[in-house]
């Protein structure tokens, strides 16, 4: 597409436009966005969790399996397709990124079989990725890209990659005052803190550099976490960010992969609807205000209290984080199954999901809309002619 108001980045040899639509799990960001997003000149996202739900034959031979083997290995078909579909839509242009948690049990696997499926890039959060250049050392055309929150994670990737003789292909900072889903603070207080301040971390990471003998633009940042505005993003990158990374918009659009129903819910919500609460894996989390949630929010106090190691909830056979506090019965973490309620808003099914959303309002307020006219307006600062 022929927008060139903004710098571009560069990566994996290839000049991009300074947008990443961020992974978005479970299922909200396969193969149709990603690949969209690709086609345009952008860099396209597939997150890798549990995307058998995007395919009915594996869902048929798993959806009342207990057996943990055949779940994970669901999995890692239904992600080499959906790698393989957005390569198809993507024709060439842009990159295919893969999105793995570091916190769930079968990341190693998912890392691997991104690789091995032909994805340009592997995006890890939810943890220290410090075994990720190992994992894929057999393709090391693969661009490595982890999310940290501020410049003392990098400080540490940094030292523990460079034993390894490898340095990050690019970073990304995320907000957690911000961002949608997993938030990296461990105190609700230090949403708001310096430490997390965009041109803070940006001063303090350059400086990391300065010090290490890398130069500032060998390792693009990314910023990401409440990105919402072309006038935002040009200021961002005046600050010495190469690119941005934008979730909830991109999750809104017509190529959006999940339901009409959860685009709907996310576009809709009000400021008042977003709340932030403990998740299961001990780690705070942003999500639309839903029946769902509401209710689950009412009986927390009571679920937690009652929760001990003796006491587990979970009635799945398989192991989808690490640390679980339903499964492991931890009273200081949430005690409900992510994988069914985030599969649930997959579907749009109100009374079930889970709707994790940034905190800021939309570029195109409740209206949804196409992936190229989004891209056009972060880029240009065009909007559509109608909204």
């Amino acid at each position: 597409m022929p927008w060139n108001n903004l710098p571009k980045l560069h990566l994996c040899g290839k000049a991009l436009h300074p947008i990443i639509q961020g992974g978005m799990g479970v299922g909200i960001s396969a193969h149709r966005l990603a690949g969209t997003v690709a086609r345009h000149g952008a860099i396209g996202t597939i997150a890798s969790i549990d995307l058998r739900r995007h395919h009915p034959d594996l869902m048929a031979q798993t959806e009342r399996c207990r057996d943990q083997v055949k779940i994970e290995q669901a999995n890692l078909v239904a992600l080499d397709r959906e790698i393989k579909a957005a390569k198809v839509i993507a024709d060439g242009n842009g990159l295919i990124a893969v999105n793995t948690m570091r916190a769930v049990t079968q990341y190693t696997d998912y890392v691997r079989q991104a690789c091995r499926s032909g994805a340009d890039a592997i995006v890890m959060g939810a943890g220290l990725p410090l075994d990720l250049p190992d994992l894929t050392a057999d393709w090391p055309h693969v661009a490595l890209i982890p999310i940290l929150s501020n410049s003392r994670g990098v400080a540490l990737l940094l030292k523990k990659w460079q034993r390894r003789r490898r340095l990050p292909d690019a970073i990304v900072i995320e907000h957690p005052g911000y961002a949608g889903g997993h938030l990296g603070a461990a105190q609700l207080d230090e949403f708001q803190a310096p430490q997390f301040n965009f041109s803070n971390v940006l001063q303090e990471i350059f400086q990391i550099f300065d010090e290490a003998g890398i130069e500032r633009k060998q390792i693009p940042i990314i910023l990401a976490g409440g990105i919402h505005s072309h006038e935002q993003i040009c200021q961002l990158l005046a600050l010495g960010a190469s690119a941005v990374q934008i979730g909830t918009p991109f999750a809104v659009t017509e190529e959006g992969d999940a339901h009409l129903t959860f685009k709907k819910v996310l576009a809709e919500a009000r400021p008042e609807d977003i709340v932030t609460f403990m998740s299961v894996a001990g780690l705070w989390a942003r999500a639309v205000l839903t029946p769902w949630l509401k209710n689950y929010l009412q009986r927390e106090d009571k679920l937690r209290a009652s929760a001990t190691p003796e006491r587990g909830r979970c009635t799945l056979a398989w192991d989808c984080l690490i640390q679980c506090g339903l499964r492991d019965g931890n009273p200081n973490a949430g005690q409900f199954c992510i994988d069914q309620q985030l599969a649930a808003a997959l579907k749009g099914d109100l009374s079930k999901g889970l709707f994790f959303r940034g905190s800021e309002p939309l570029p195109f307020g409740s209206a949804i809309r196409p992936v190229h006219e989004l891209l056009e307006y972060f880029l240009t600062g065009i909007r559509p002619v109608q909204i």
